[in-house]
């Protein structure tokens, strides 16, 4: 018994040295050596980010500590990359779990418990107000006036200084959020409730549309009763999205009524989300969303 330990217990030693020599050379001014370091701190994973936080903890240089800061962004990354691989490969691409991995890319210690409760909640006063005997208008009246009156939701236009309007958790907490946001949370609720509200393919913008499936149409174009504008719940017509492919110089085609697959409406919040982080001090971070946004075509 006790010579088969020995292995793993010289194994454990020989990773605490290895730690703790790549944690003196994070701030080896030498670029290729931090690099190298680096990369090799990324393949120990998640079990590395306590010893980094009390290495950053325990230095005062503020450039040292923004390596370890990345380097933990990095890690938490490499673990989201992974849930996110998992999602995409998965049978069935719901919504929640993919909309939860993107706000871990801000807020990579959420607690996803308190989300679901609040959403849930959401659901099911909604689900209490709505039955089969309304008409499509009168669901979405219903659905509004949840998020929107009881609620007390708030929206912005997309702006790139808010990050956090972006994400459902934040949207839920603060009350506000942008198209994108509100957007997400509002097609996760009619998925939750099996209702026919589905993202478009409108040219910069995140409007929904109430959808019923076309008859015959190989295509697979939908018909469209109307359009929702998610930051306020303002309700449009076809006209209306003719006034406005008009004026924005954009011709109207059938293909702009096929309604986006979840997978698809991933990808529009992680490119909506990533406008955020396109500037000379977020590179890494935009450039990781990139990695997402390809993962999922």
């Amino acid at each position: 018994m006790f010579c088969r330990a020995q292995p793993v217990i010289f194994d454990l030693m020989e990773d605490t040295k290895e730690v703790n020599a790549l944690l003196n050379l994070i701030d080896d001014p030498d670029h290729e050596i931090y690099e190298a370091v680096s990369d090799r701190i990324i393949t120990y994973g998640l079990p590395m980010i306590p010893n980094l936080e009390h290495l950053w903890e325990t230095t005062a240089d503020t450039a040292v500590q923004e390596r370890i800061e990345l380097l933990i962004h990095r890690l938490y990354f490499s673990g989201l990359y992974i849930d996110f691989k998992e999602w995409n490969e998965a049978g069935h691409h719901e919504l929640m779990p993919a909309l939860l991995l993107i706000a871990k890319f801000l807020y990579p210690e959420l607690q996803a418990a308190k989300v679901l409760h609040h959403v849930e909640r959401l659901r099911r006063n909604i689900w209490l107000e709505i039955n089969n005997y309304l008409t499509p208008l009168e669901q979405v009246h219903i659905i509004n006036s949840i998020i929107y009156n009881y609620i007390g939701l708030k929206g912005n236009t997309n702006n790139a200084d808010h990050p956090a309007e972006y994400l459902i958790p934040q949207v839920l907490e603060s009350k506000k959020g942008n198209q994108t946001g509100i957007g997400s949370l509002y097609l996760l609720l009619v998925e939750m409730l099996d209702i026919p509200v589905k993202l478009m393919r409108i040219p910069h913008q995140f409007v929904l549309g109430y959808c019923r499936p076309g008859l015959g149409n190989a295509t697979g174009n939908y018909e469209v009763d109307f359009f929702i504008e998610p930051s306020l719940g303002q309700i449009f017509t076809h006209t209306d999205l003719q006034h406005y492919l008009t004026k924005i110089a954009v011709e109207y085609t059938p293909e702009l009524l096929r309604p986006r697959s979840n997978r698809e409406v991933i990808q529009q919040v992680l490119t909506d989300f990533r406008a955020c982080f396109d500037n000379d001090l977020q590179k890494v971070q935009y450039q990781e969303l990139g990695t997402l946004i390809r993962l999922l075509d």
